[in-house]
């Protein structure tokens, strides 16, 4: 059955019963007619005002916060404010889901490592990630509503925005001048936009280093190319005697080797860029590797310096032996190369009270000015240009040294003082440096010299 005709049945029966009550009355004074007709309307009054109540607190209900359940009467106005009730609650429960939704997509782009700018139609900031307030010297909470042109007043990024071309992002420099930002409008919606920034700071300068790395290596090959195309060009058309022959065969040959060192040198950065960390469980014996480099040195040096090693015997070092015995026969080489006759060269090994092992080269050479000691590991980098090619070197060595002491964990440390000499020190981590047992060391040793 309807409510409407539940309602008007209910009606109608007040209305009968109190027309009843009402004749019974009227009887007793002698007016039935009257008294059934004011019966009636009472009846029917007492359920319309019966029926208002129900309303009205259904009503205060509506009008409050709901935040108790709705009235629960009978009839009508119970269903209809449960009813309202439930389509509330759902309603509610339908805002929450979709609230947590938004949130997680927030919290997706606030972990974004690019800048997301969100504006409206009027180009005004309706939200930011922390990225994005980074990249462009914003405050998400104060500037939100404000004008991102008059927030971000770079030349390129206005001109960009208010051309409506967005095919291509706009590079541009951050406010604070320190990044360089690849920045991408992308429209979407009513007229509101996606702004995205990407810092490209450390893209600019591995760009650049490679741009200066081939333009370097151009240079290095391109100076022996000469040399070499000269002296054949002068060898097939002049006359030469025998001693010019022997000179220029011999320049010829020190130019080859020159140009052989150098792809050498940059062949082992291409392998020690692209091979993986050496393994922290192959151990090389200390003893060995010195002894041979302290023969090796000797021969560099020819007597013309005075060389003394100091290794604390019985130590092993975690890692590649080819790789760290390249980067100490670097370093004492280039002592070699810059410490002029009668100078002196340290080699020492030893434990720091740290656990660490730390290799260094000592020497009473020429010395590094303070200003260029940051940049020596950079690739072709030289103090004296002329004087390293003179001596042979191709300005990659101590790249070499850098890239494979940090493969192995460590650190290069340079101190040096103009006609006072350098210090150059490989310093490896504890995790890879160990005391080998006397016995162990021992029966190594008898190993090695029986080999």
């Amino acid at each position: 059955m309807s409510w409407w005709l539940l309602r008007t049945l209910s009606a109608a029966l007040a209305a009968l019963v109190g027309a009843v009550v009402g004749e019974w009355v009227g009887r007793m004074i002698a007016l039935p007619t009257t008294g059934l007709m004011a019966g009636a309307v009472l009846g029917s009054t007492v359920v319309a005002m019966q029926d208002g109540l129900r309303g009205r607190r259904l009503m205060r209900w509506l009008r409050s916060a709901q935040d108790v359940s709705a009235p629960r009467d009978r009839g009508f106005w119970g269903e209809m404010g449960y009813r309202i009730e439930r389509a509330l609650r759902l309603r509610e429960r339908s805002l929450d889901q979709e609230r947590g939704r938004l949130e997680q997509f927030l919290s997706g782009i606030e972990a974004s490592p690019n800048g997301v700018l969100m504006l409206d139609a009027n180009d005004q900031i309706d939200w930011c990630n922390s990225m994005a307030a980074d990249h462009f010297g914003l405050d998400p909470v104060r500037d939100r509503r404000q004008r991102v042109t008059n927030l971000i007043r770079s030349p390129a990024f206005v001109s960009h925005l208010q051309g409506g071309s967005f095919d291509q992002p706009v590079v541009l420099t951050s406010p604070q001048g320190r990044a360089t930002l690849s920045v991408t409008v992308r429209p979407y919606g009513d007229g509101m936009k996606l702004v995205l920034s990407q810092d490209i700071t450390e893209h600019e300068r591995n760009d650049g280093m490679r741009r200066d790395f081939v333009a370097n290596v151009s240079h290095e090959i391109r100076t022996p190319l000469t040399v070499l195309s000269g002296f054949v060009e002068t060898m097939a058309s002049l006359p030469l005697s025998e001693p010019e022959r022997q000179r220029v065969l011999t320049l010829m040959r020190q130019q080859t080797e020159r140009m052989q060192t150098l792809v050498g040198d940059l062949l082992t950065l291409a392998q020690l860029e692209g091979s993986p960390r050496p393994a922290t469980d192959r151990w090389t014996p200390l003893d060995p590797l010195m002894q041979r480099l302290e023969g090796d040195v000797g021969s560099l040096s020819a007597g013309r310096h005075v060389i003394r090693f100091q290794v604390e015997p019985g130590f092993e070092m975690a890692g590649n032996p080819s790789e760290l015995a390249s980067a100490i026969t670097n370093l004492v080489t280039n002592a070699v190369r810059y410490t002029p006759d009668g100078g002196r060269i340290d080699v020492s090994w030893r434990l720091r009270p740290d656990a660490a092992g730390e290799v260094e080269v000592r020497d009473t050479g020429i010395g590094i000015a303070r200003e260029h000691i940051p940049r020596l590991t950079e690739r072709f980098y030289r103090v004296d240009g002329s004087r390293s090619r003179d001596t042979g070197g191709t300005g990659l060595g101590l790249s070499i040294v850098k890239h494979v002491v940090q493969r192995h964990g460590g650190e290069l440390v340079v101190e040096s003082e103009p006609g006072k000499g350098s210090s150059f020190r490989l310093l490896l981590p504890a995790p890879r440096v160990r005391r080998v047992r006397q016995g162990a060391a021992d029966h190594k040793s008898t190993l090695t010299s029986e080999a």
